[in-house]
């Protein structure tokens, strides 16, 4: 315990607790939409079991972050007329999961947008096998959003004495308020359909962001133009003011009914 008893052991603790909680409001959202299709009394199961693995995925990511950081070392290289590139082990997982988001939020926007009753009761019906599969892509996602978080973790802890430790108890502690959160904000974006579609389109800016973040780091070069990385405060931004926007539309409709009745 000797190792809490510095200042900038909680100082770092506190910095890398607020990021990892930052990082996690995407999987937050996710899981919200993912989970949202589940009968309601498996709802909680499939969250809180889905985000335990990935606690336990995380720290596993942690303890093997020098291997992890290896992963920046290309595997092989691409060199087309029109593509160039430096593969590595952490741009193609970025890769995949970006892709997974593009593909699984245009699907969930294709489903609402055109009507999925009879897949509602399929999915009712499936009971135990649809929530492995809400937990599968729960704990799928939440890997793929760790090596971002946990390459930033390692910059940020490196000179520190018990960097590890300070590491893993941030996780845990990020994950323990993600598991209280998760259903009051699940329940809050399936109850707005507005909410919902807003943050299916979060999802394929973030999708659409992992894929160049893959193809920056890969320093992939297209038709002679290389791909620089999308400075995140961007995205950040867009989100917040969308559903800034959003929350005042909902108060002028909320408004507009009460002077209806």
């Amino acid at each position: 315990m000797e190792l809490f008893s510095h200042p900038e052991t909680w100082g770092a603790l506190i910095t890398l607790t607020i990021l990892e909680i930052i990082l996690g409001i995407d999987n937050i959202i996710f899981i919200s939409i993912t989970a949202g299709k589940l009968p309601e009394n498996e709802i909680k199961k499939a969250t809180n079991i889905g985000l335990l693995l990935a606690m336990v995925f995380r720290i596993l990511l942690l303890i093997g972050v020098t291997y992890l950081i290896a992963m920046k070392d290309a595997l092989f290289h691409l060199d087309w007329s029109w593509l160039k590139a430096n593969i590595s082990g952490q741009s193609m997982i970025l890769f995949a999961g970006g892709i997974f988001l593009l593909y699984k939020s245009t699907h969930e926007i294709h489903s609402k947008v055109e009507g999925n009753g009879p897949d509602q009761k399929l999915t009712k019906r499936k009971g135990t096998s649809s929530v492995l599969s809400v937990i599968i892509q729960i704990v799928l996602i939440d890997i793929v959003f760790s090596f971002d978080s946990v390459l930033t973790a390692v910059g940020m802890t490196n000179g520190i004495h018990g960097a590890l430790v300070i590491m893993i108890v941030a996780v845990i502690i990020s994950i323990l308020i993600m598991m209280i959160f998760a259903r009051p904000i699940g329940q809050f974006v399936n109850k707005h359909p507005s909410i919902q579609m807003l943050a299916l389109s979060f999802l394929i800016l973030i999708g659409f962001m992992l894929v160049t973040e893959s193809a920056h780091i890969s320093h992939a070069v297209v038709f002679g133009q290389e791909v620089g990385a999308i400075p995140k405060g961007y995205l950040y931004f867009a989100i917040t003011f969308s559903l800034g926007v959003e929350i005042l539309n909902m108060k002028m409709r909320s408004k507009g009914n009460k002077n209806i009745g």
